[in-house]
């Protein structure tokens, strides 16, 4: 005879987190969303949130805005860069690999979270480099 167990569901509450202080998305999607305790950061690129308009004086400038607006986003979750435990760094052009490194390390200085690191073909509005960023309470 079958034995009847019950089980407990946890319902895990999705919130949708978004600020003025990073770009707004280019599409049908989230600036990041909270699920219990962790948070998704979507890719973000080196838009500058008060103009629109990309930052693409150098890689490094580039790279440091996205990070900025990455910042802006996990203050609104309340996050800190010392929350993130994986970041994926998309490029569109693998060379840039030591300057990128060189501000994200300024970013991550002490015990740096998981990361991949791939070339992709190309990057929304001519961007370079777009990271997004997974963190944990």
């Amino acid at each position: 005879m079958p034995v009847n167990k019950k089980v407990a569901k946890e319902t895990l509450i999705m919130e949708v987190i978004a600020t003025t202080n990073a770009p707004k998305a280019l599409g049908p999607y989230s600036q990041a969303v909270l699920a219990g305790s962790i948070l998704f950061v979507s890719g973000q690129i080196a838009i500058n949130p008060e103009t629109g308009e990309m930052v693409q004086s150098s890689i490094e400038a580039e790279t440091q805005q996205v990070l900025d607006n990455i910042e802006a986003i996990l203050t609104e979750a309340r996050f800190r860069f010392m929350d993130v435990v994986k970041t994926t760094i998309f490029v569109d052009d693998i060379k840039n690999f030591d300057a990128i490194n060189a501000v994200y390390a300024k970013t991550f200085k002490i015990e740096p979270p998981a990361r991949s690191f791939v070339q992709v073909a190309a990057l929304p509005k001519g961007a370079h480099v777009e990271i997004e960023v997974i963190a944990r309470r």
